[in-house]
């Protein structure tokens, strides 16, 4: 038997694999561009699938389309949506900037499966019914950012700032040198400075629940340039309200469809969020590195997990693996937004011309935060040990402490005390006391570094 069949579109004929499920348009897009080799993300395609699975439900309901062909598409579509034929949709990223033979590809494959038994079901006229390209695929990417921001995301940062609230209570006695400049600074508890990443964290997660709002606008009924040419009246209001009903996501269409299909605000936007919290992350990252390092000649303060052997020359060498493979992912979402923002730019007249892009690297940015921010949670913050003699020895030997007698005697003597504790290696409270009138009791209460990191003014 032969590996190939002959499929036909409006071009002509063309040779397609026997065993798939899409047709000559798909294939055409597969030959035209060999560019990556990585196909659209699932979770795209899925709402592509969505999107027609809510379709012939309102186009059946407005009478356009007959129930039998409604219910095989239906069908169609959900299977995809459950995943059983993601290997049937081999478009490359790079493709037509409409993302014209992805919607295409979705089509066929549905067509293809909801003409089984005999019942004739075609991808333009039924399957794409009310529909373009050109406010599909606007309405996919914020219905595919949308659900995994609020499916994956928000949970996996919640879950990262539980267990950094958590790790800051069980370390809220354990006081260490503040460092500003990566020099010694007044004290600080390992409690506050964990309390730092969890507000960072937390307000990402408001960011994010922000441009729910906004990605919650769809485009979908806007068909080809904006104006809903072949949607019926009533299709964009049913669409939004079939696809909420889905998902239990607050849609709605865009108050502007020509905003919707020329421009990616939205999801510009939360790409945006997507790189701030990618600093978050690298922050987060790169305090945890320089707290473990060491642990003989670095400052060693916490001894994170070990999960691997860290060199294949050097025996006995762990890494802070966990916490850079963040800042790498931490990097490649900066980088991702940067090219988001000059796709977002790419709305030409009535229409963005690098929507697949867009899609492509929200999906992947997104992924690439979840899974970072559940592994920084699980591996390195919630099963760190502190080193305690490591952070009490510097902290006792640190001149800084001297800032708490500025009110006392003044800044320059002040200055002149640390200075001389500094070059003798001696404690702070030991030159103090023999360069102030203060007694050592009152020594020890205004240089306790616990009481130096509630604030105020010592006296």
């Amino acid at each position: 038997m032969s590996d190939t069949r002959i499929e036909r579109d409006s071009m002509g004929e063309l040779d397609v694999p026997t065993s798939a499920l899409y047709g000559a348009q798909t294939q055409r897009a597969v030959n035209n561009f060999p560019v990556s080799g990585q196909p659209m993300p699932s979770a795209f395609i899925h709402a592509v699938a969505r999107i027609k699975w809510a379709a012939a439900e309102v186009n059946a309901a407005l009478r356009l389309l007959d129930g039998k062909r409604a219910e095989a598409i239906v069908a169609a579509a959900r299977a995809i949506v459950d995943g059983h034929h993601d290997d049937q949709f081999p478009i490359d990223v790079f493709q037509t900037g409409s993302g014209t033979s992805s919607n295409m590809n979705v089509n066929e494959v549905i067509a293809h499966l909801a003409s089984r038994d005999g019942l004739e079901v075609g991808p333009n006229d039924h399957v794409n019914m009310g529909q373009s390209s050109n406010d599909v695929i606007p309405t996919a990417i914020h219905l595919s950012a949308s659900l995994a921001v609020q499916e994956s995301l928000l949970p996996a940062l919640a879950h990262l700032r539980s267990t950094i609230d958590t790790k800051a209570g069980e370390l809220d006695a354990v006081v260490k040198t503040g460092r500003t400049h990566l020099m010694d600074a007044m004290p600080v508890r390992m409690s506050q400075e964990l309390g730092g990443w969890s507000s960072q964290v937390g307000q990402a997660i408001e960011r994010f629940e922000g441009c729910q709002v906004r990605l919650g606008r769809l485009a979908q009924g806007g068909t080809a340039v904006g104006t809903g040419i072949n949607a019926h009246p009533e299709f964009a209001e049913r669409m939004a309200k079939a696809l909420s009903e889905q998902t239990g996501l607050r849609l709605a269409p865009n108050d502007s469809f020509f905003a919707s299909l020329a421009s990616q605000d939205a999801a510009v936007e939360l790409s945006g969020h997507l790189r701030t919290y990618a600093c978050t992350v690298m922050k987060i990252a790169n305090d945890l590195r320089w707290m473990n390092s060491g642990p003989l000649a670095g400052l060693g303060e916490i001894e994170l997990e070990a999960l691997q052997p860290g060199s294949s020359i050097m025996p006995g060498k762990v890494n802070p693996v966990i916490p850079e493979s963040a800042a790498q992912a931490a990097a490649q979402v900066i980088g991702l937004d940067s090219a988001v923002t000059v796709a977002g730019q790419s709305g030409n007249f009535q229409l963005n011309v690098m929507l697949p892009l867009i899609a492509n690297n929200l999906l992947t940015s997104i992924t690439l935060m979840c899974n970072t921010s559940r592994l920084l949670a699980n591996r390195a913050i919630a099963t760190f040990k502190v080193r305690e003699a490591n952070i009490r020895e510097p902290l006792t030997r640190n001149p800084i402490l001297v800032t708490a007698l500025n009110s006392v005697i003044g800044y320059n003597a002040a200055a002149a005390i640390a200075k001389k504790a500094y070059q003798a290696g001696r404690p702070i409270i030991e030159v103090a006391e023999e360069e102030t009138d203060l007694s050592r009791e009152e020594l020890e209460r205004l240089l306790d570094p616990a009481r130096l990191t509630e604030g105020g003014i010592p006296g």
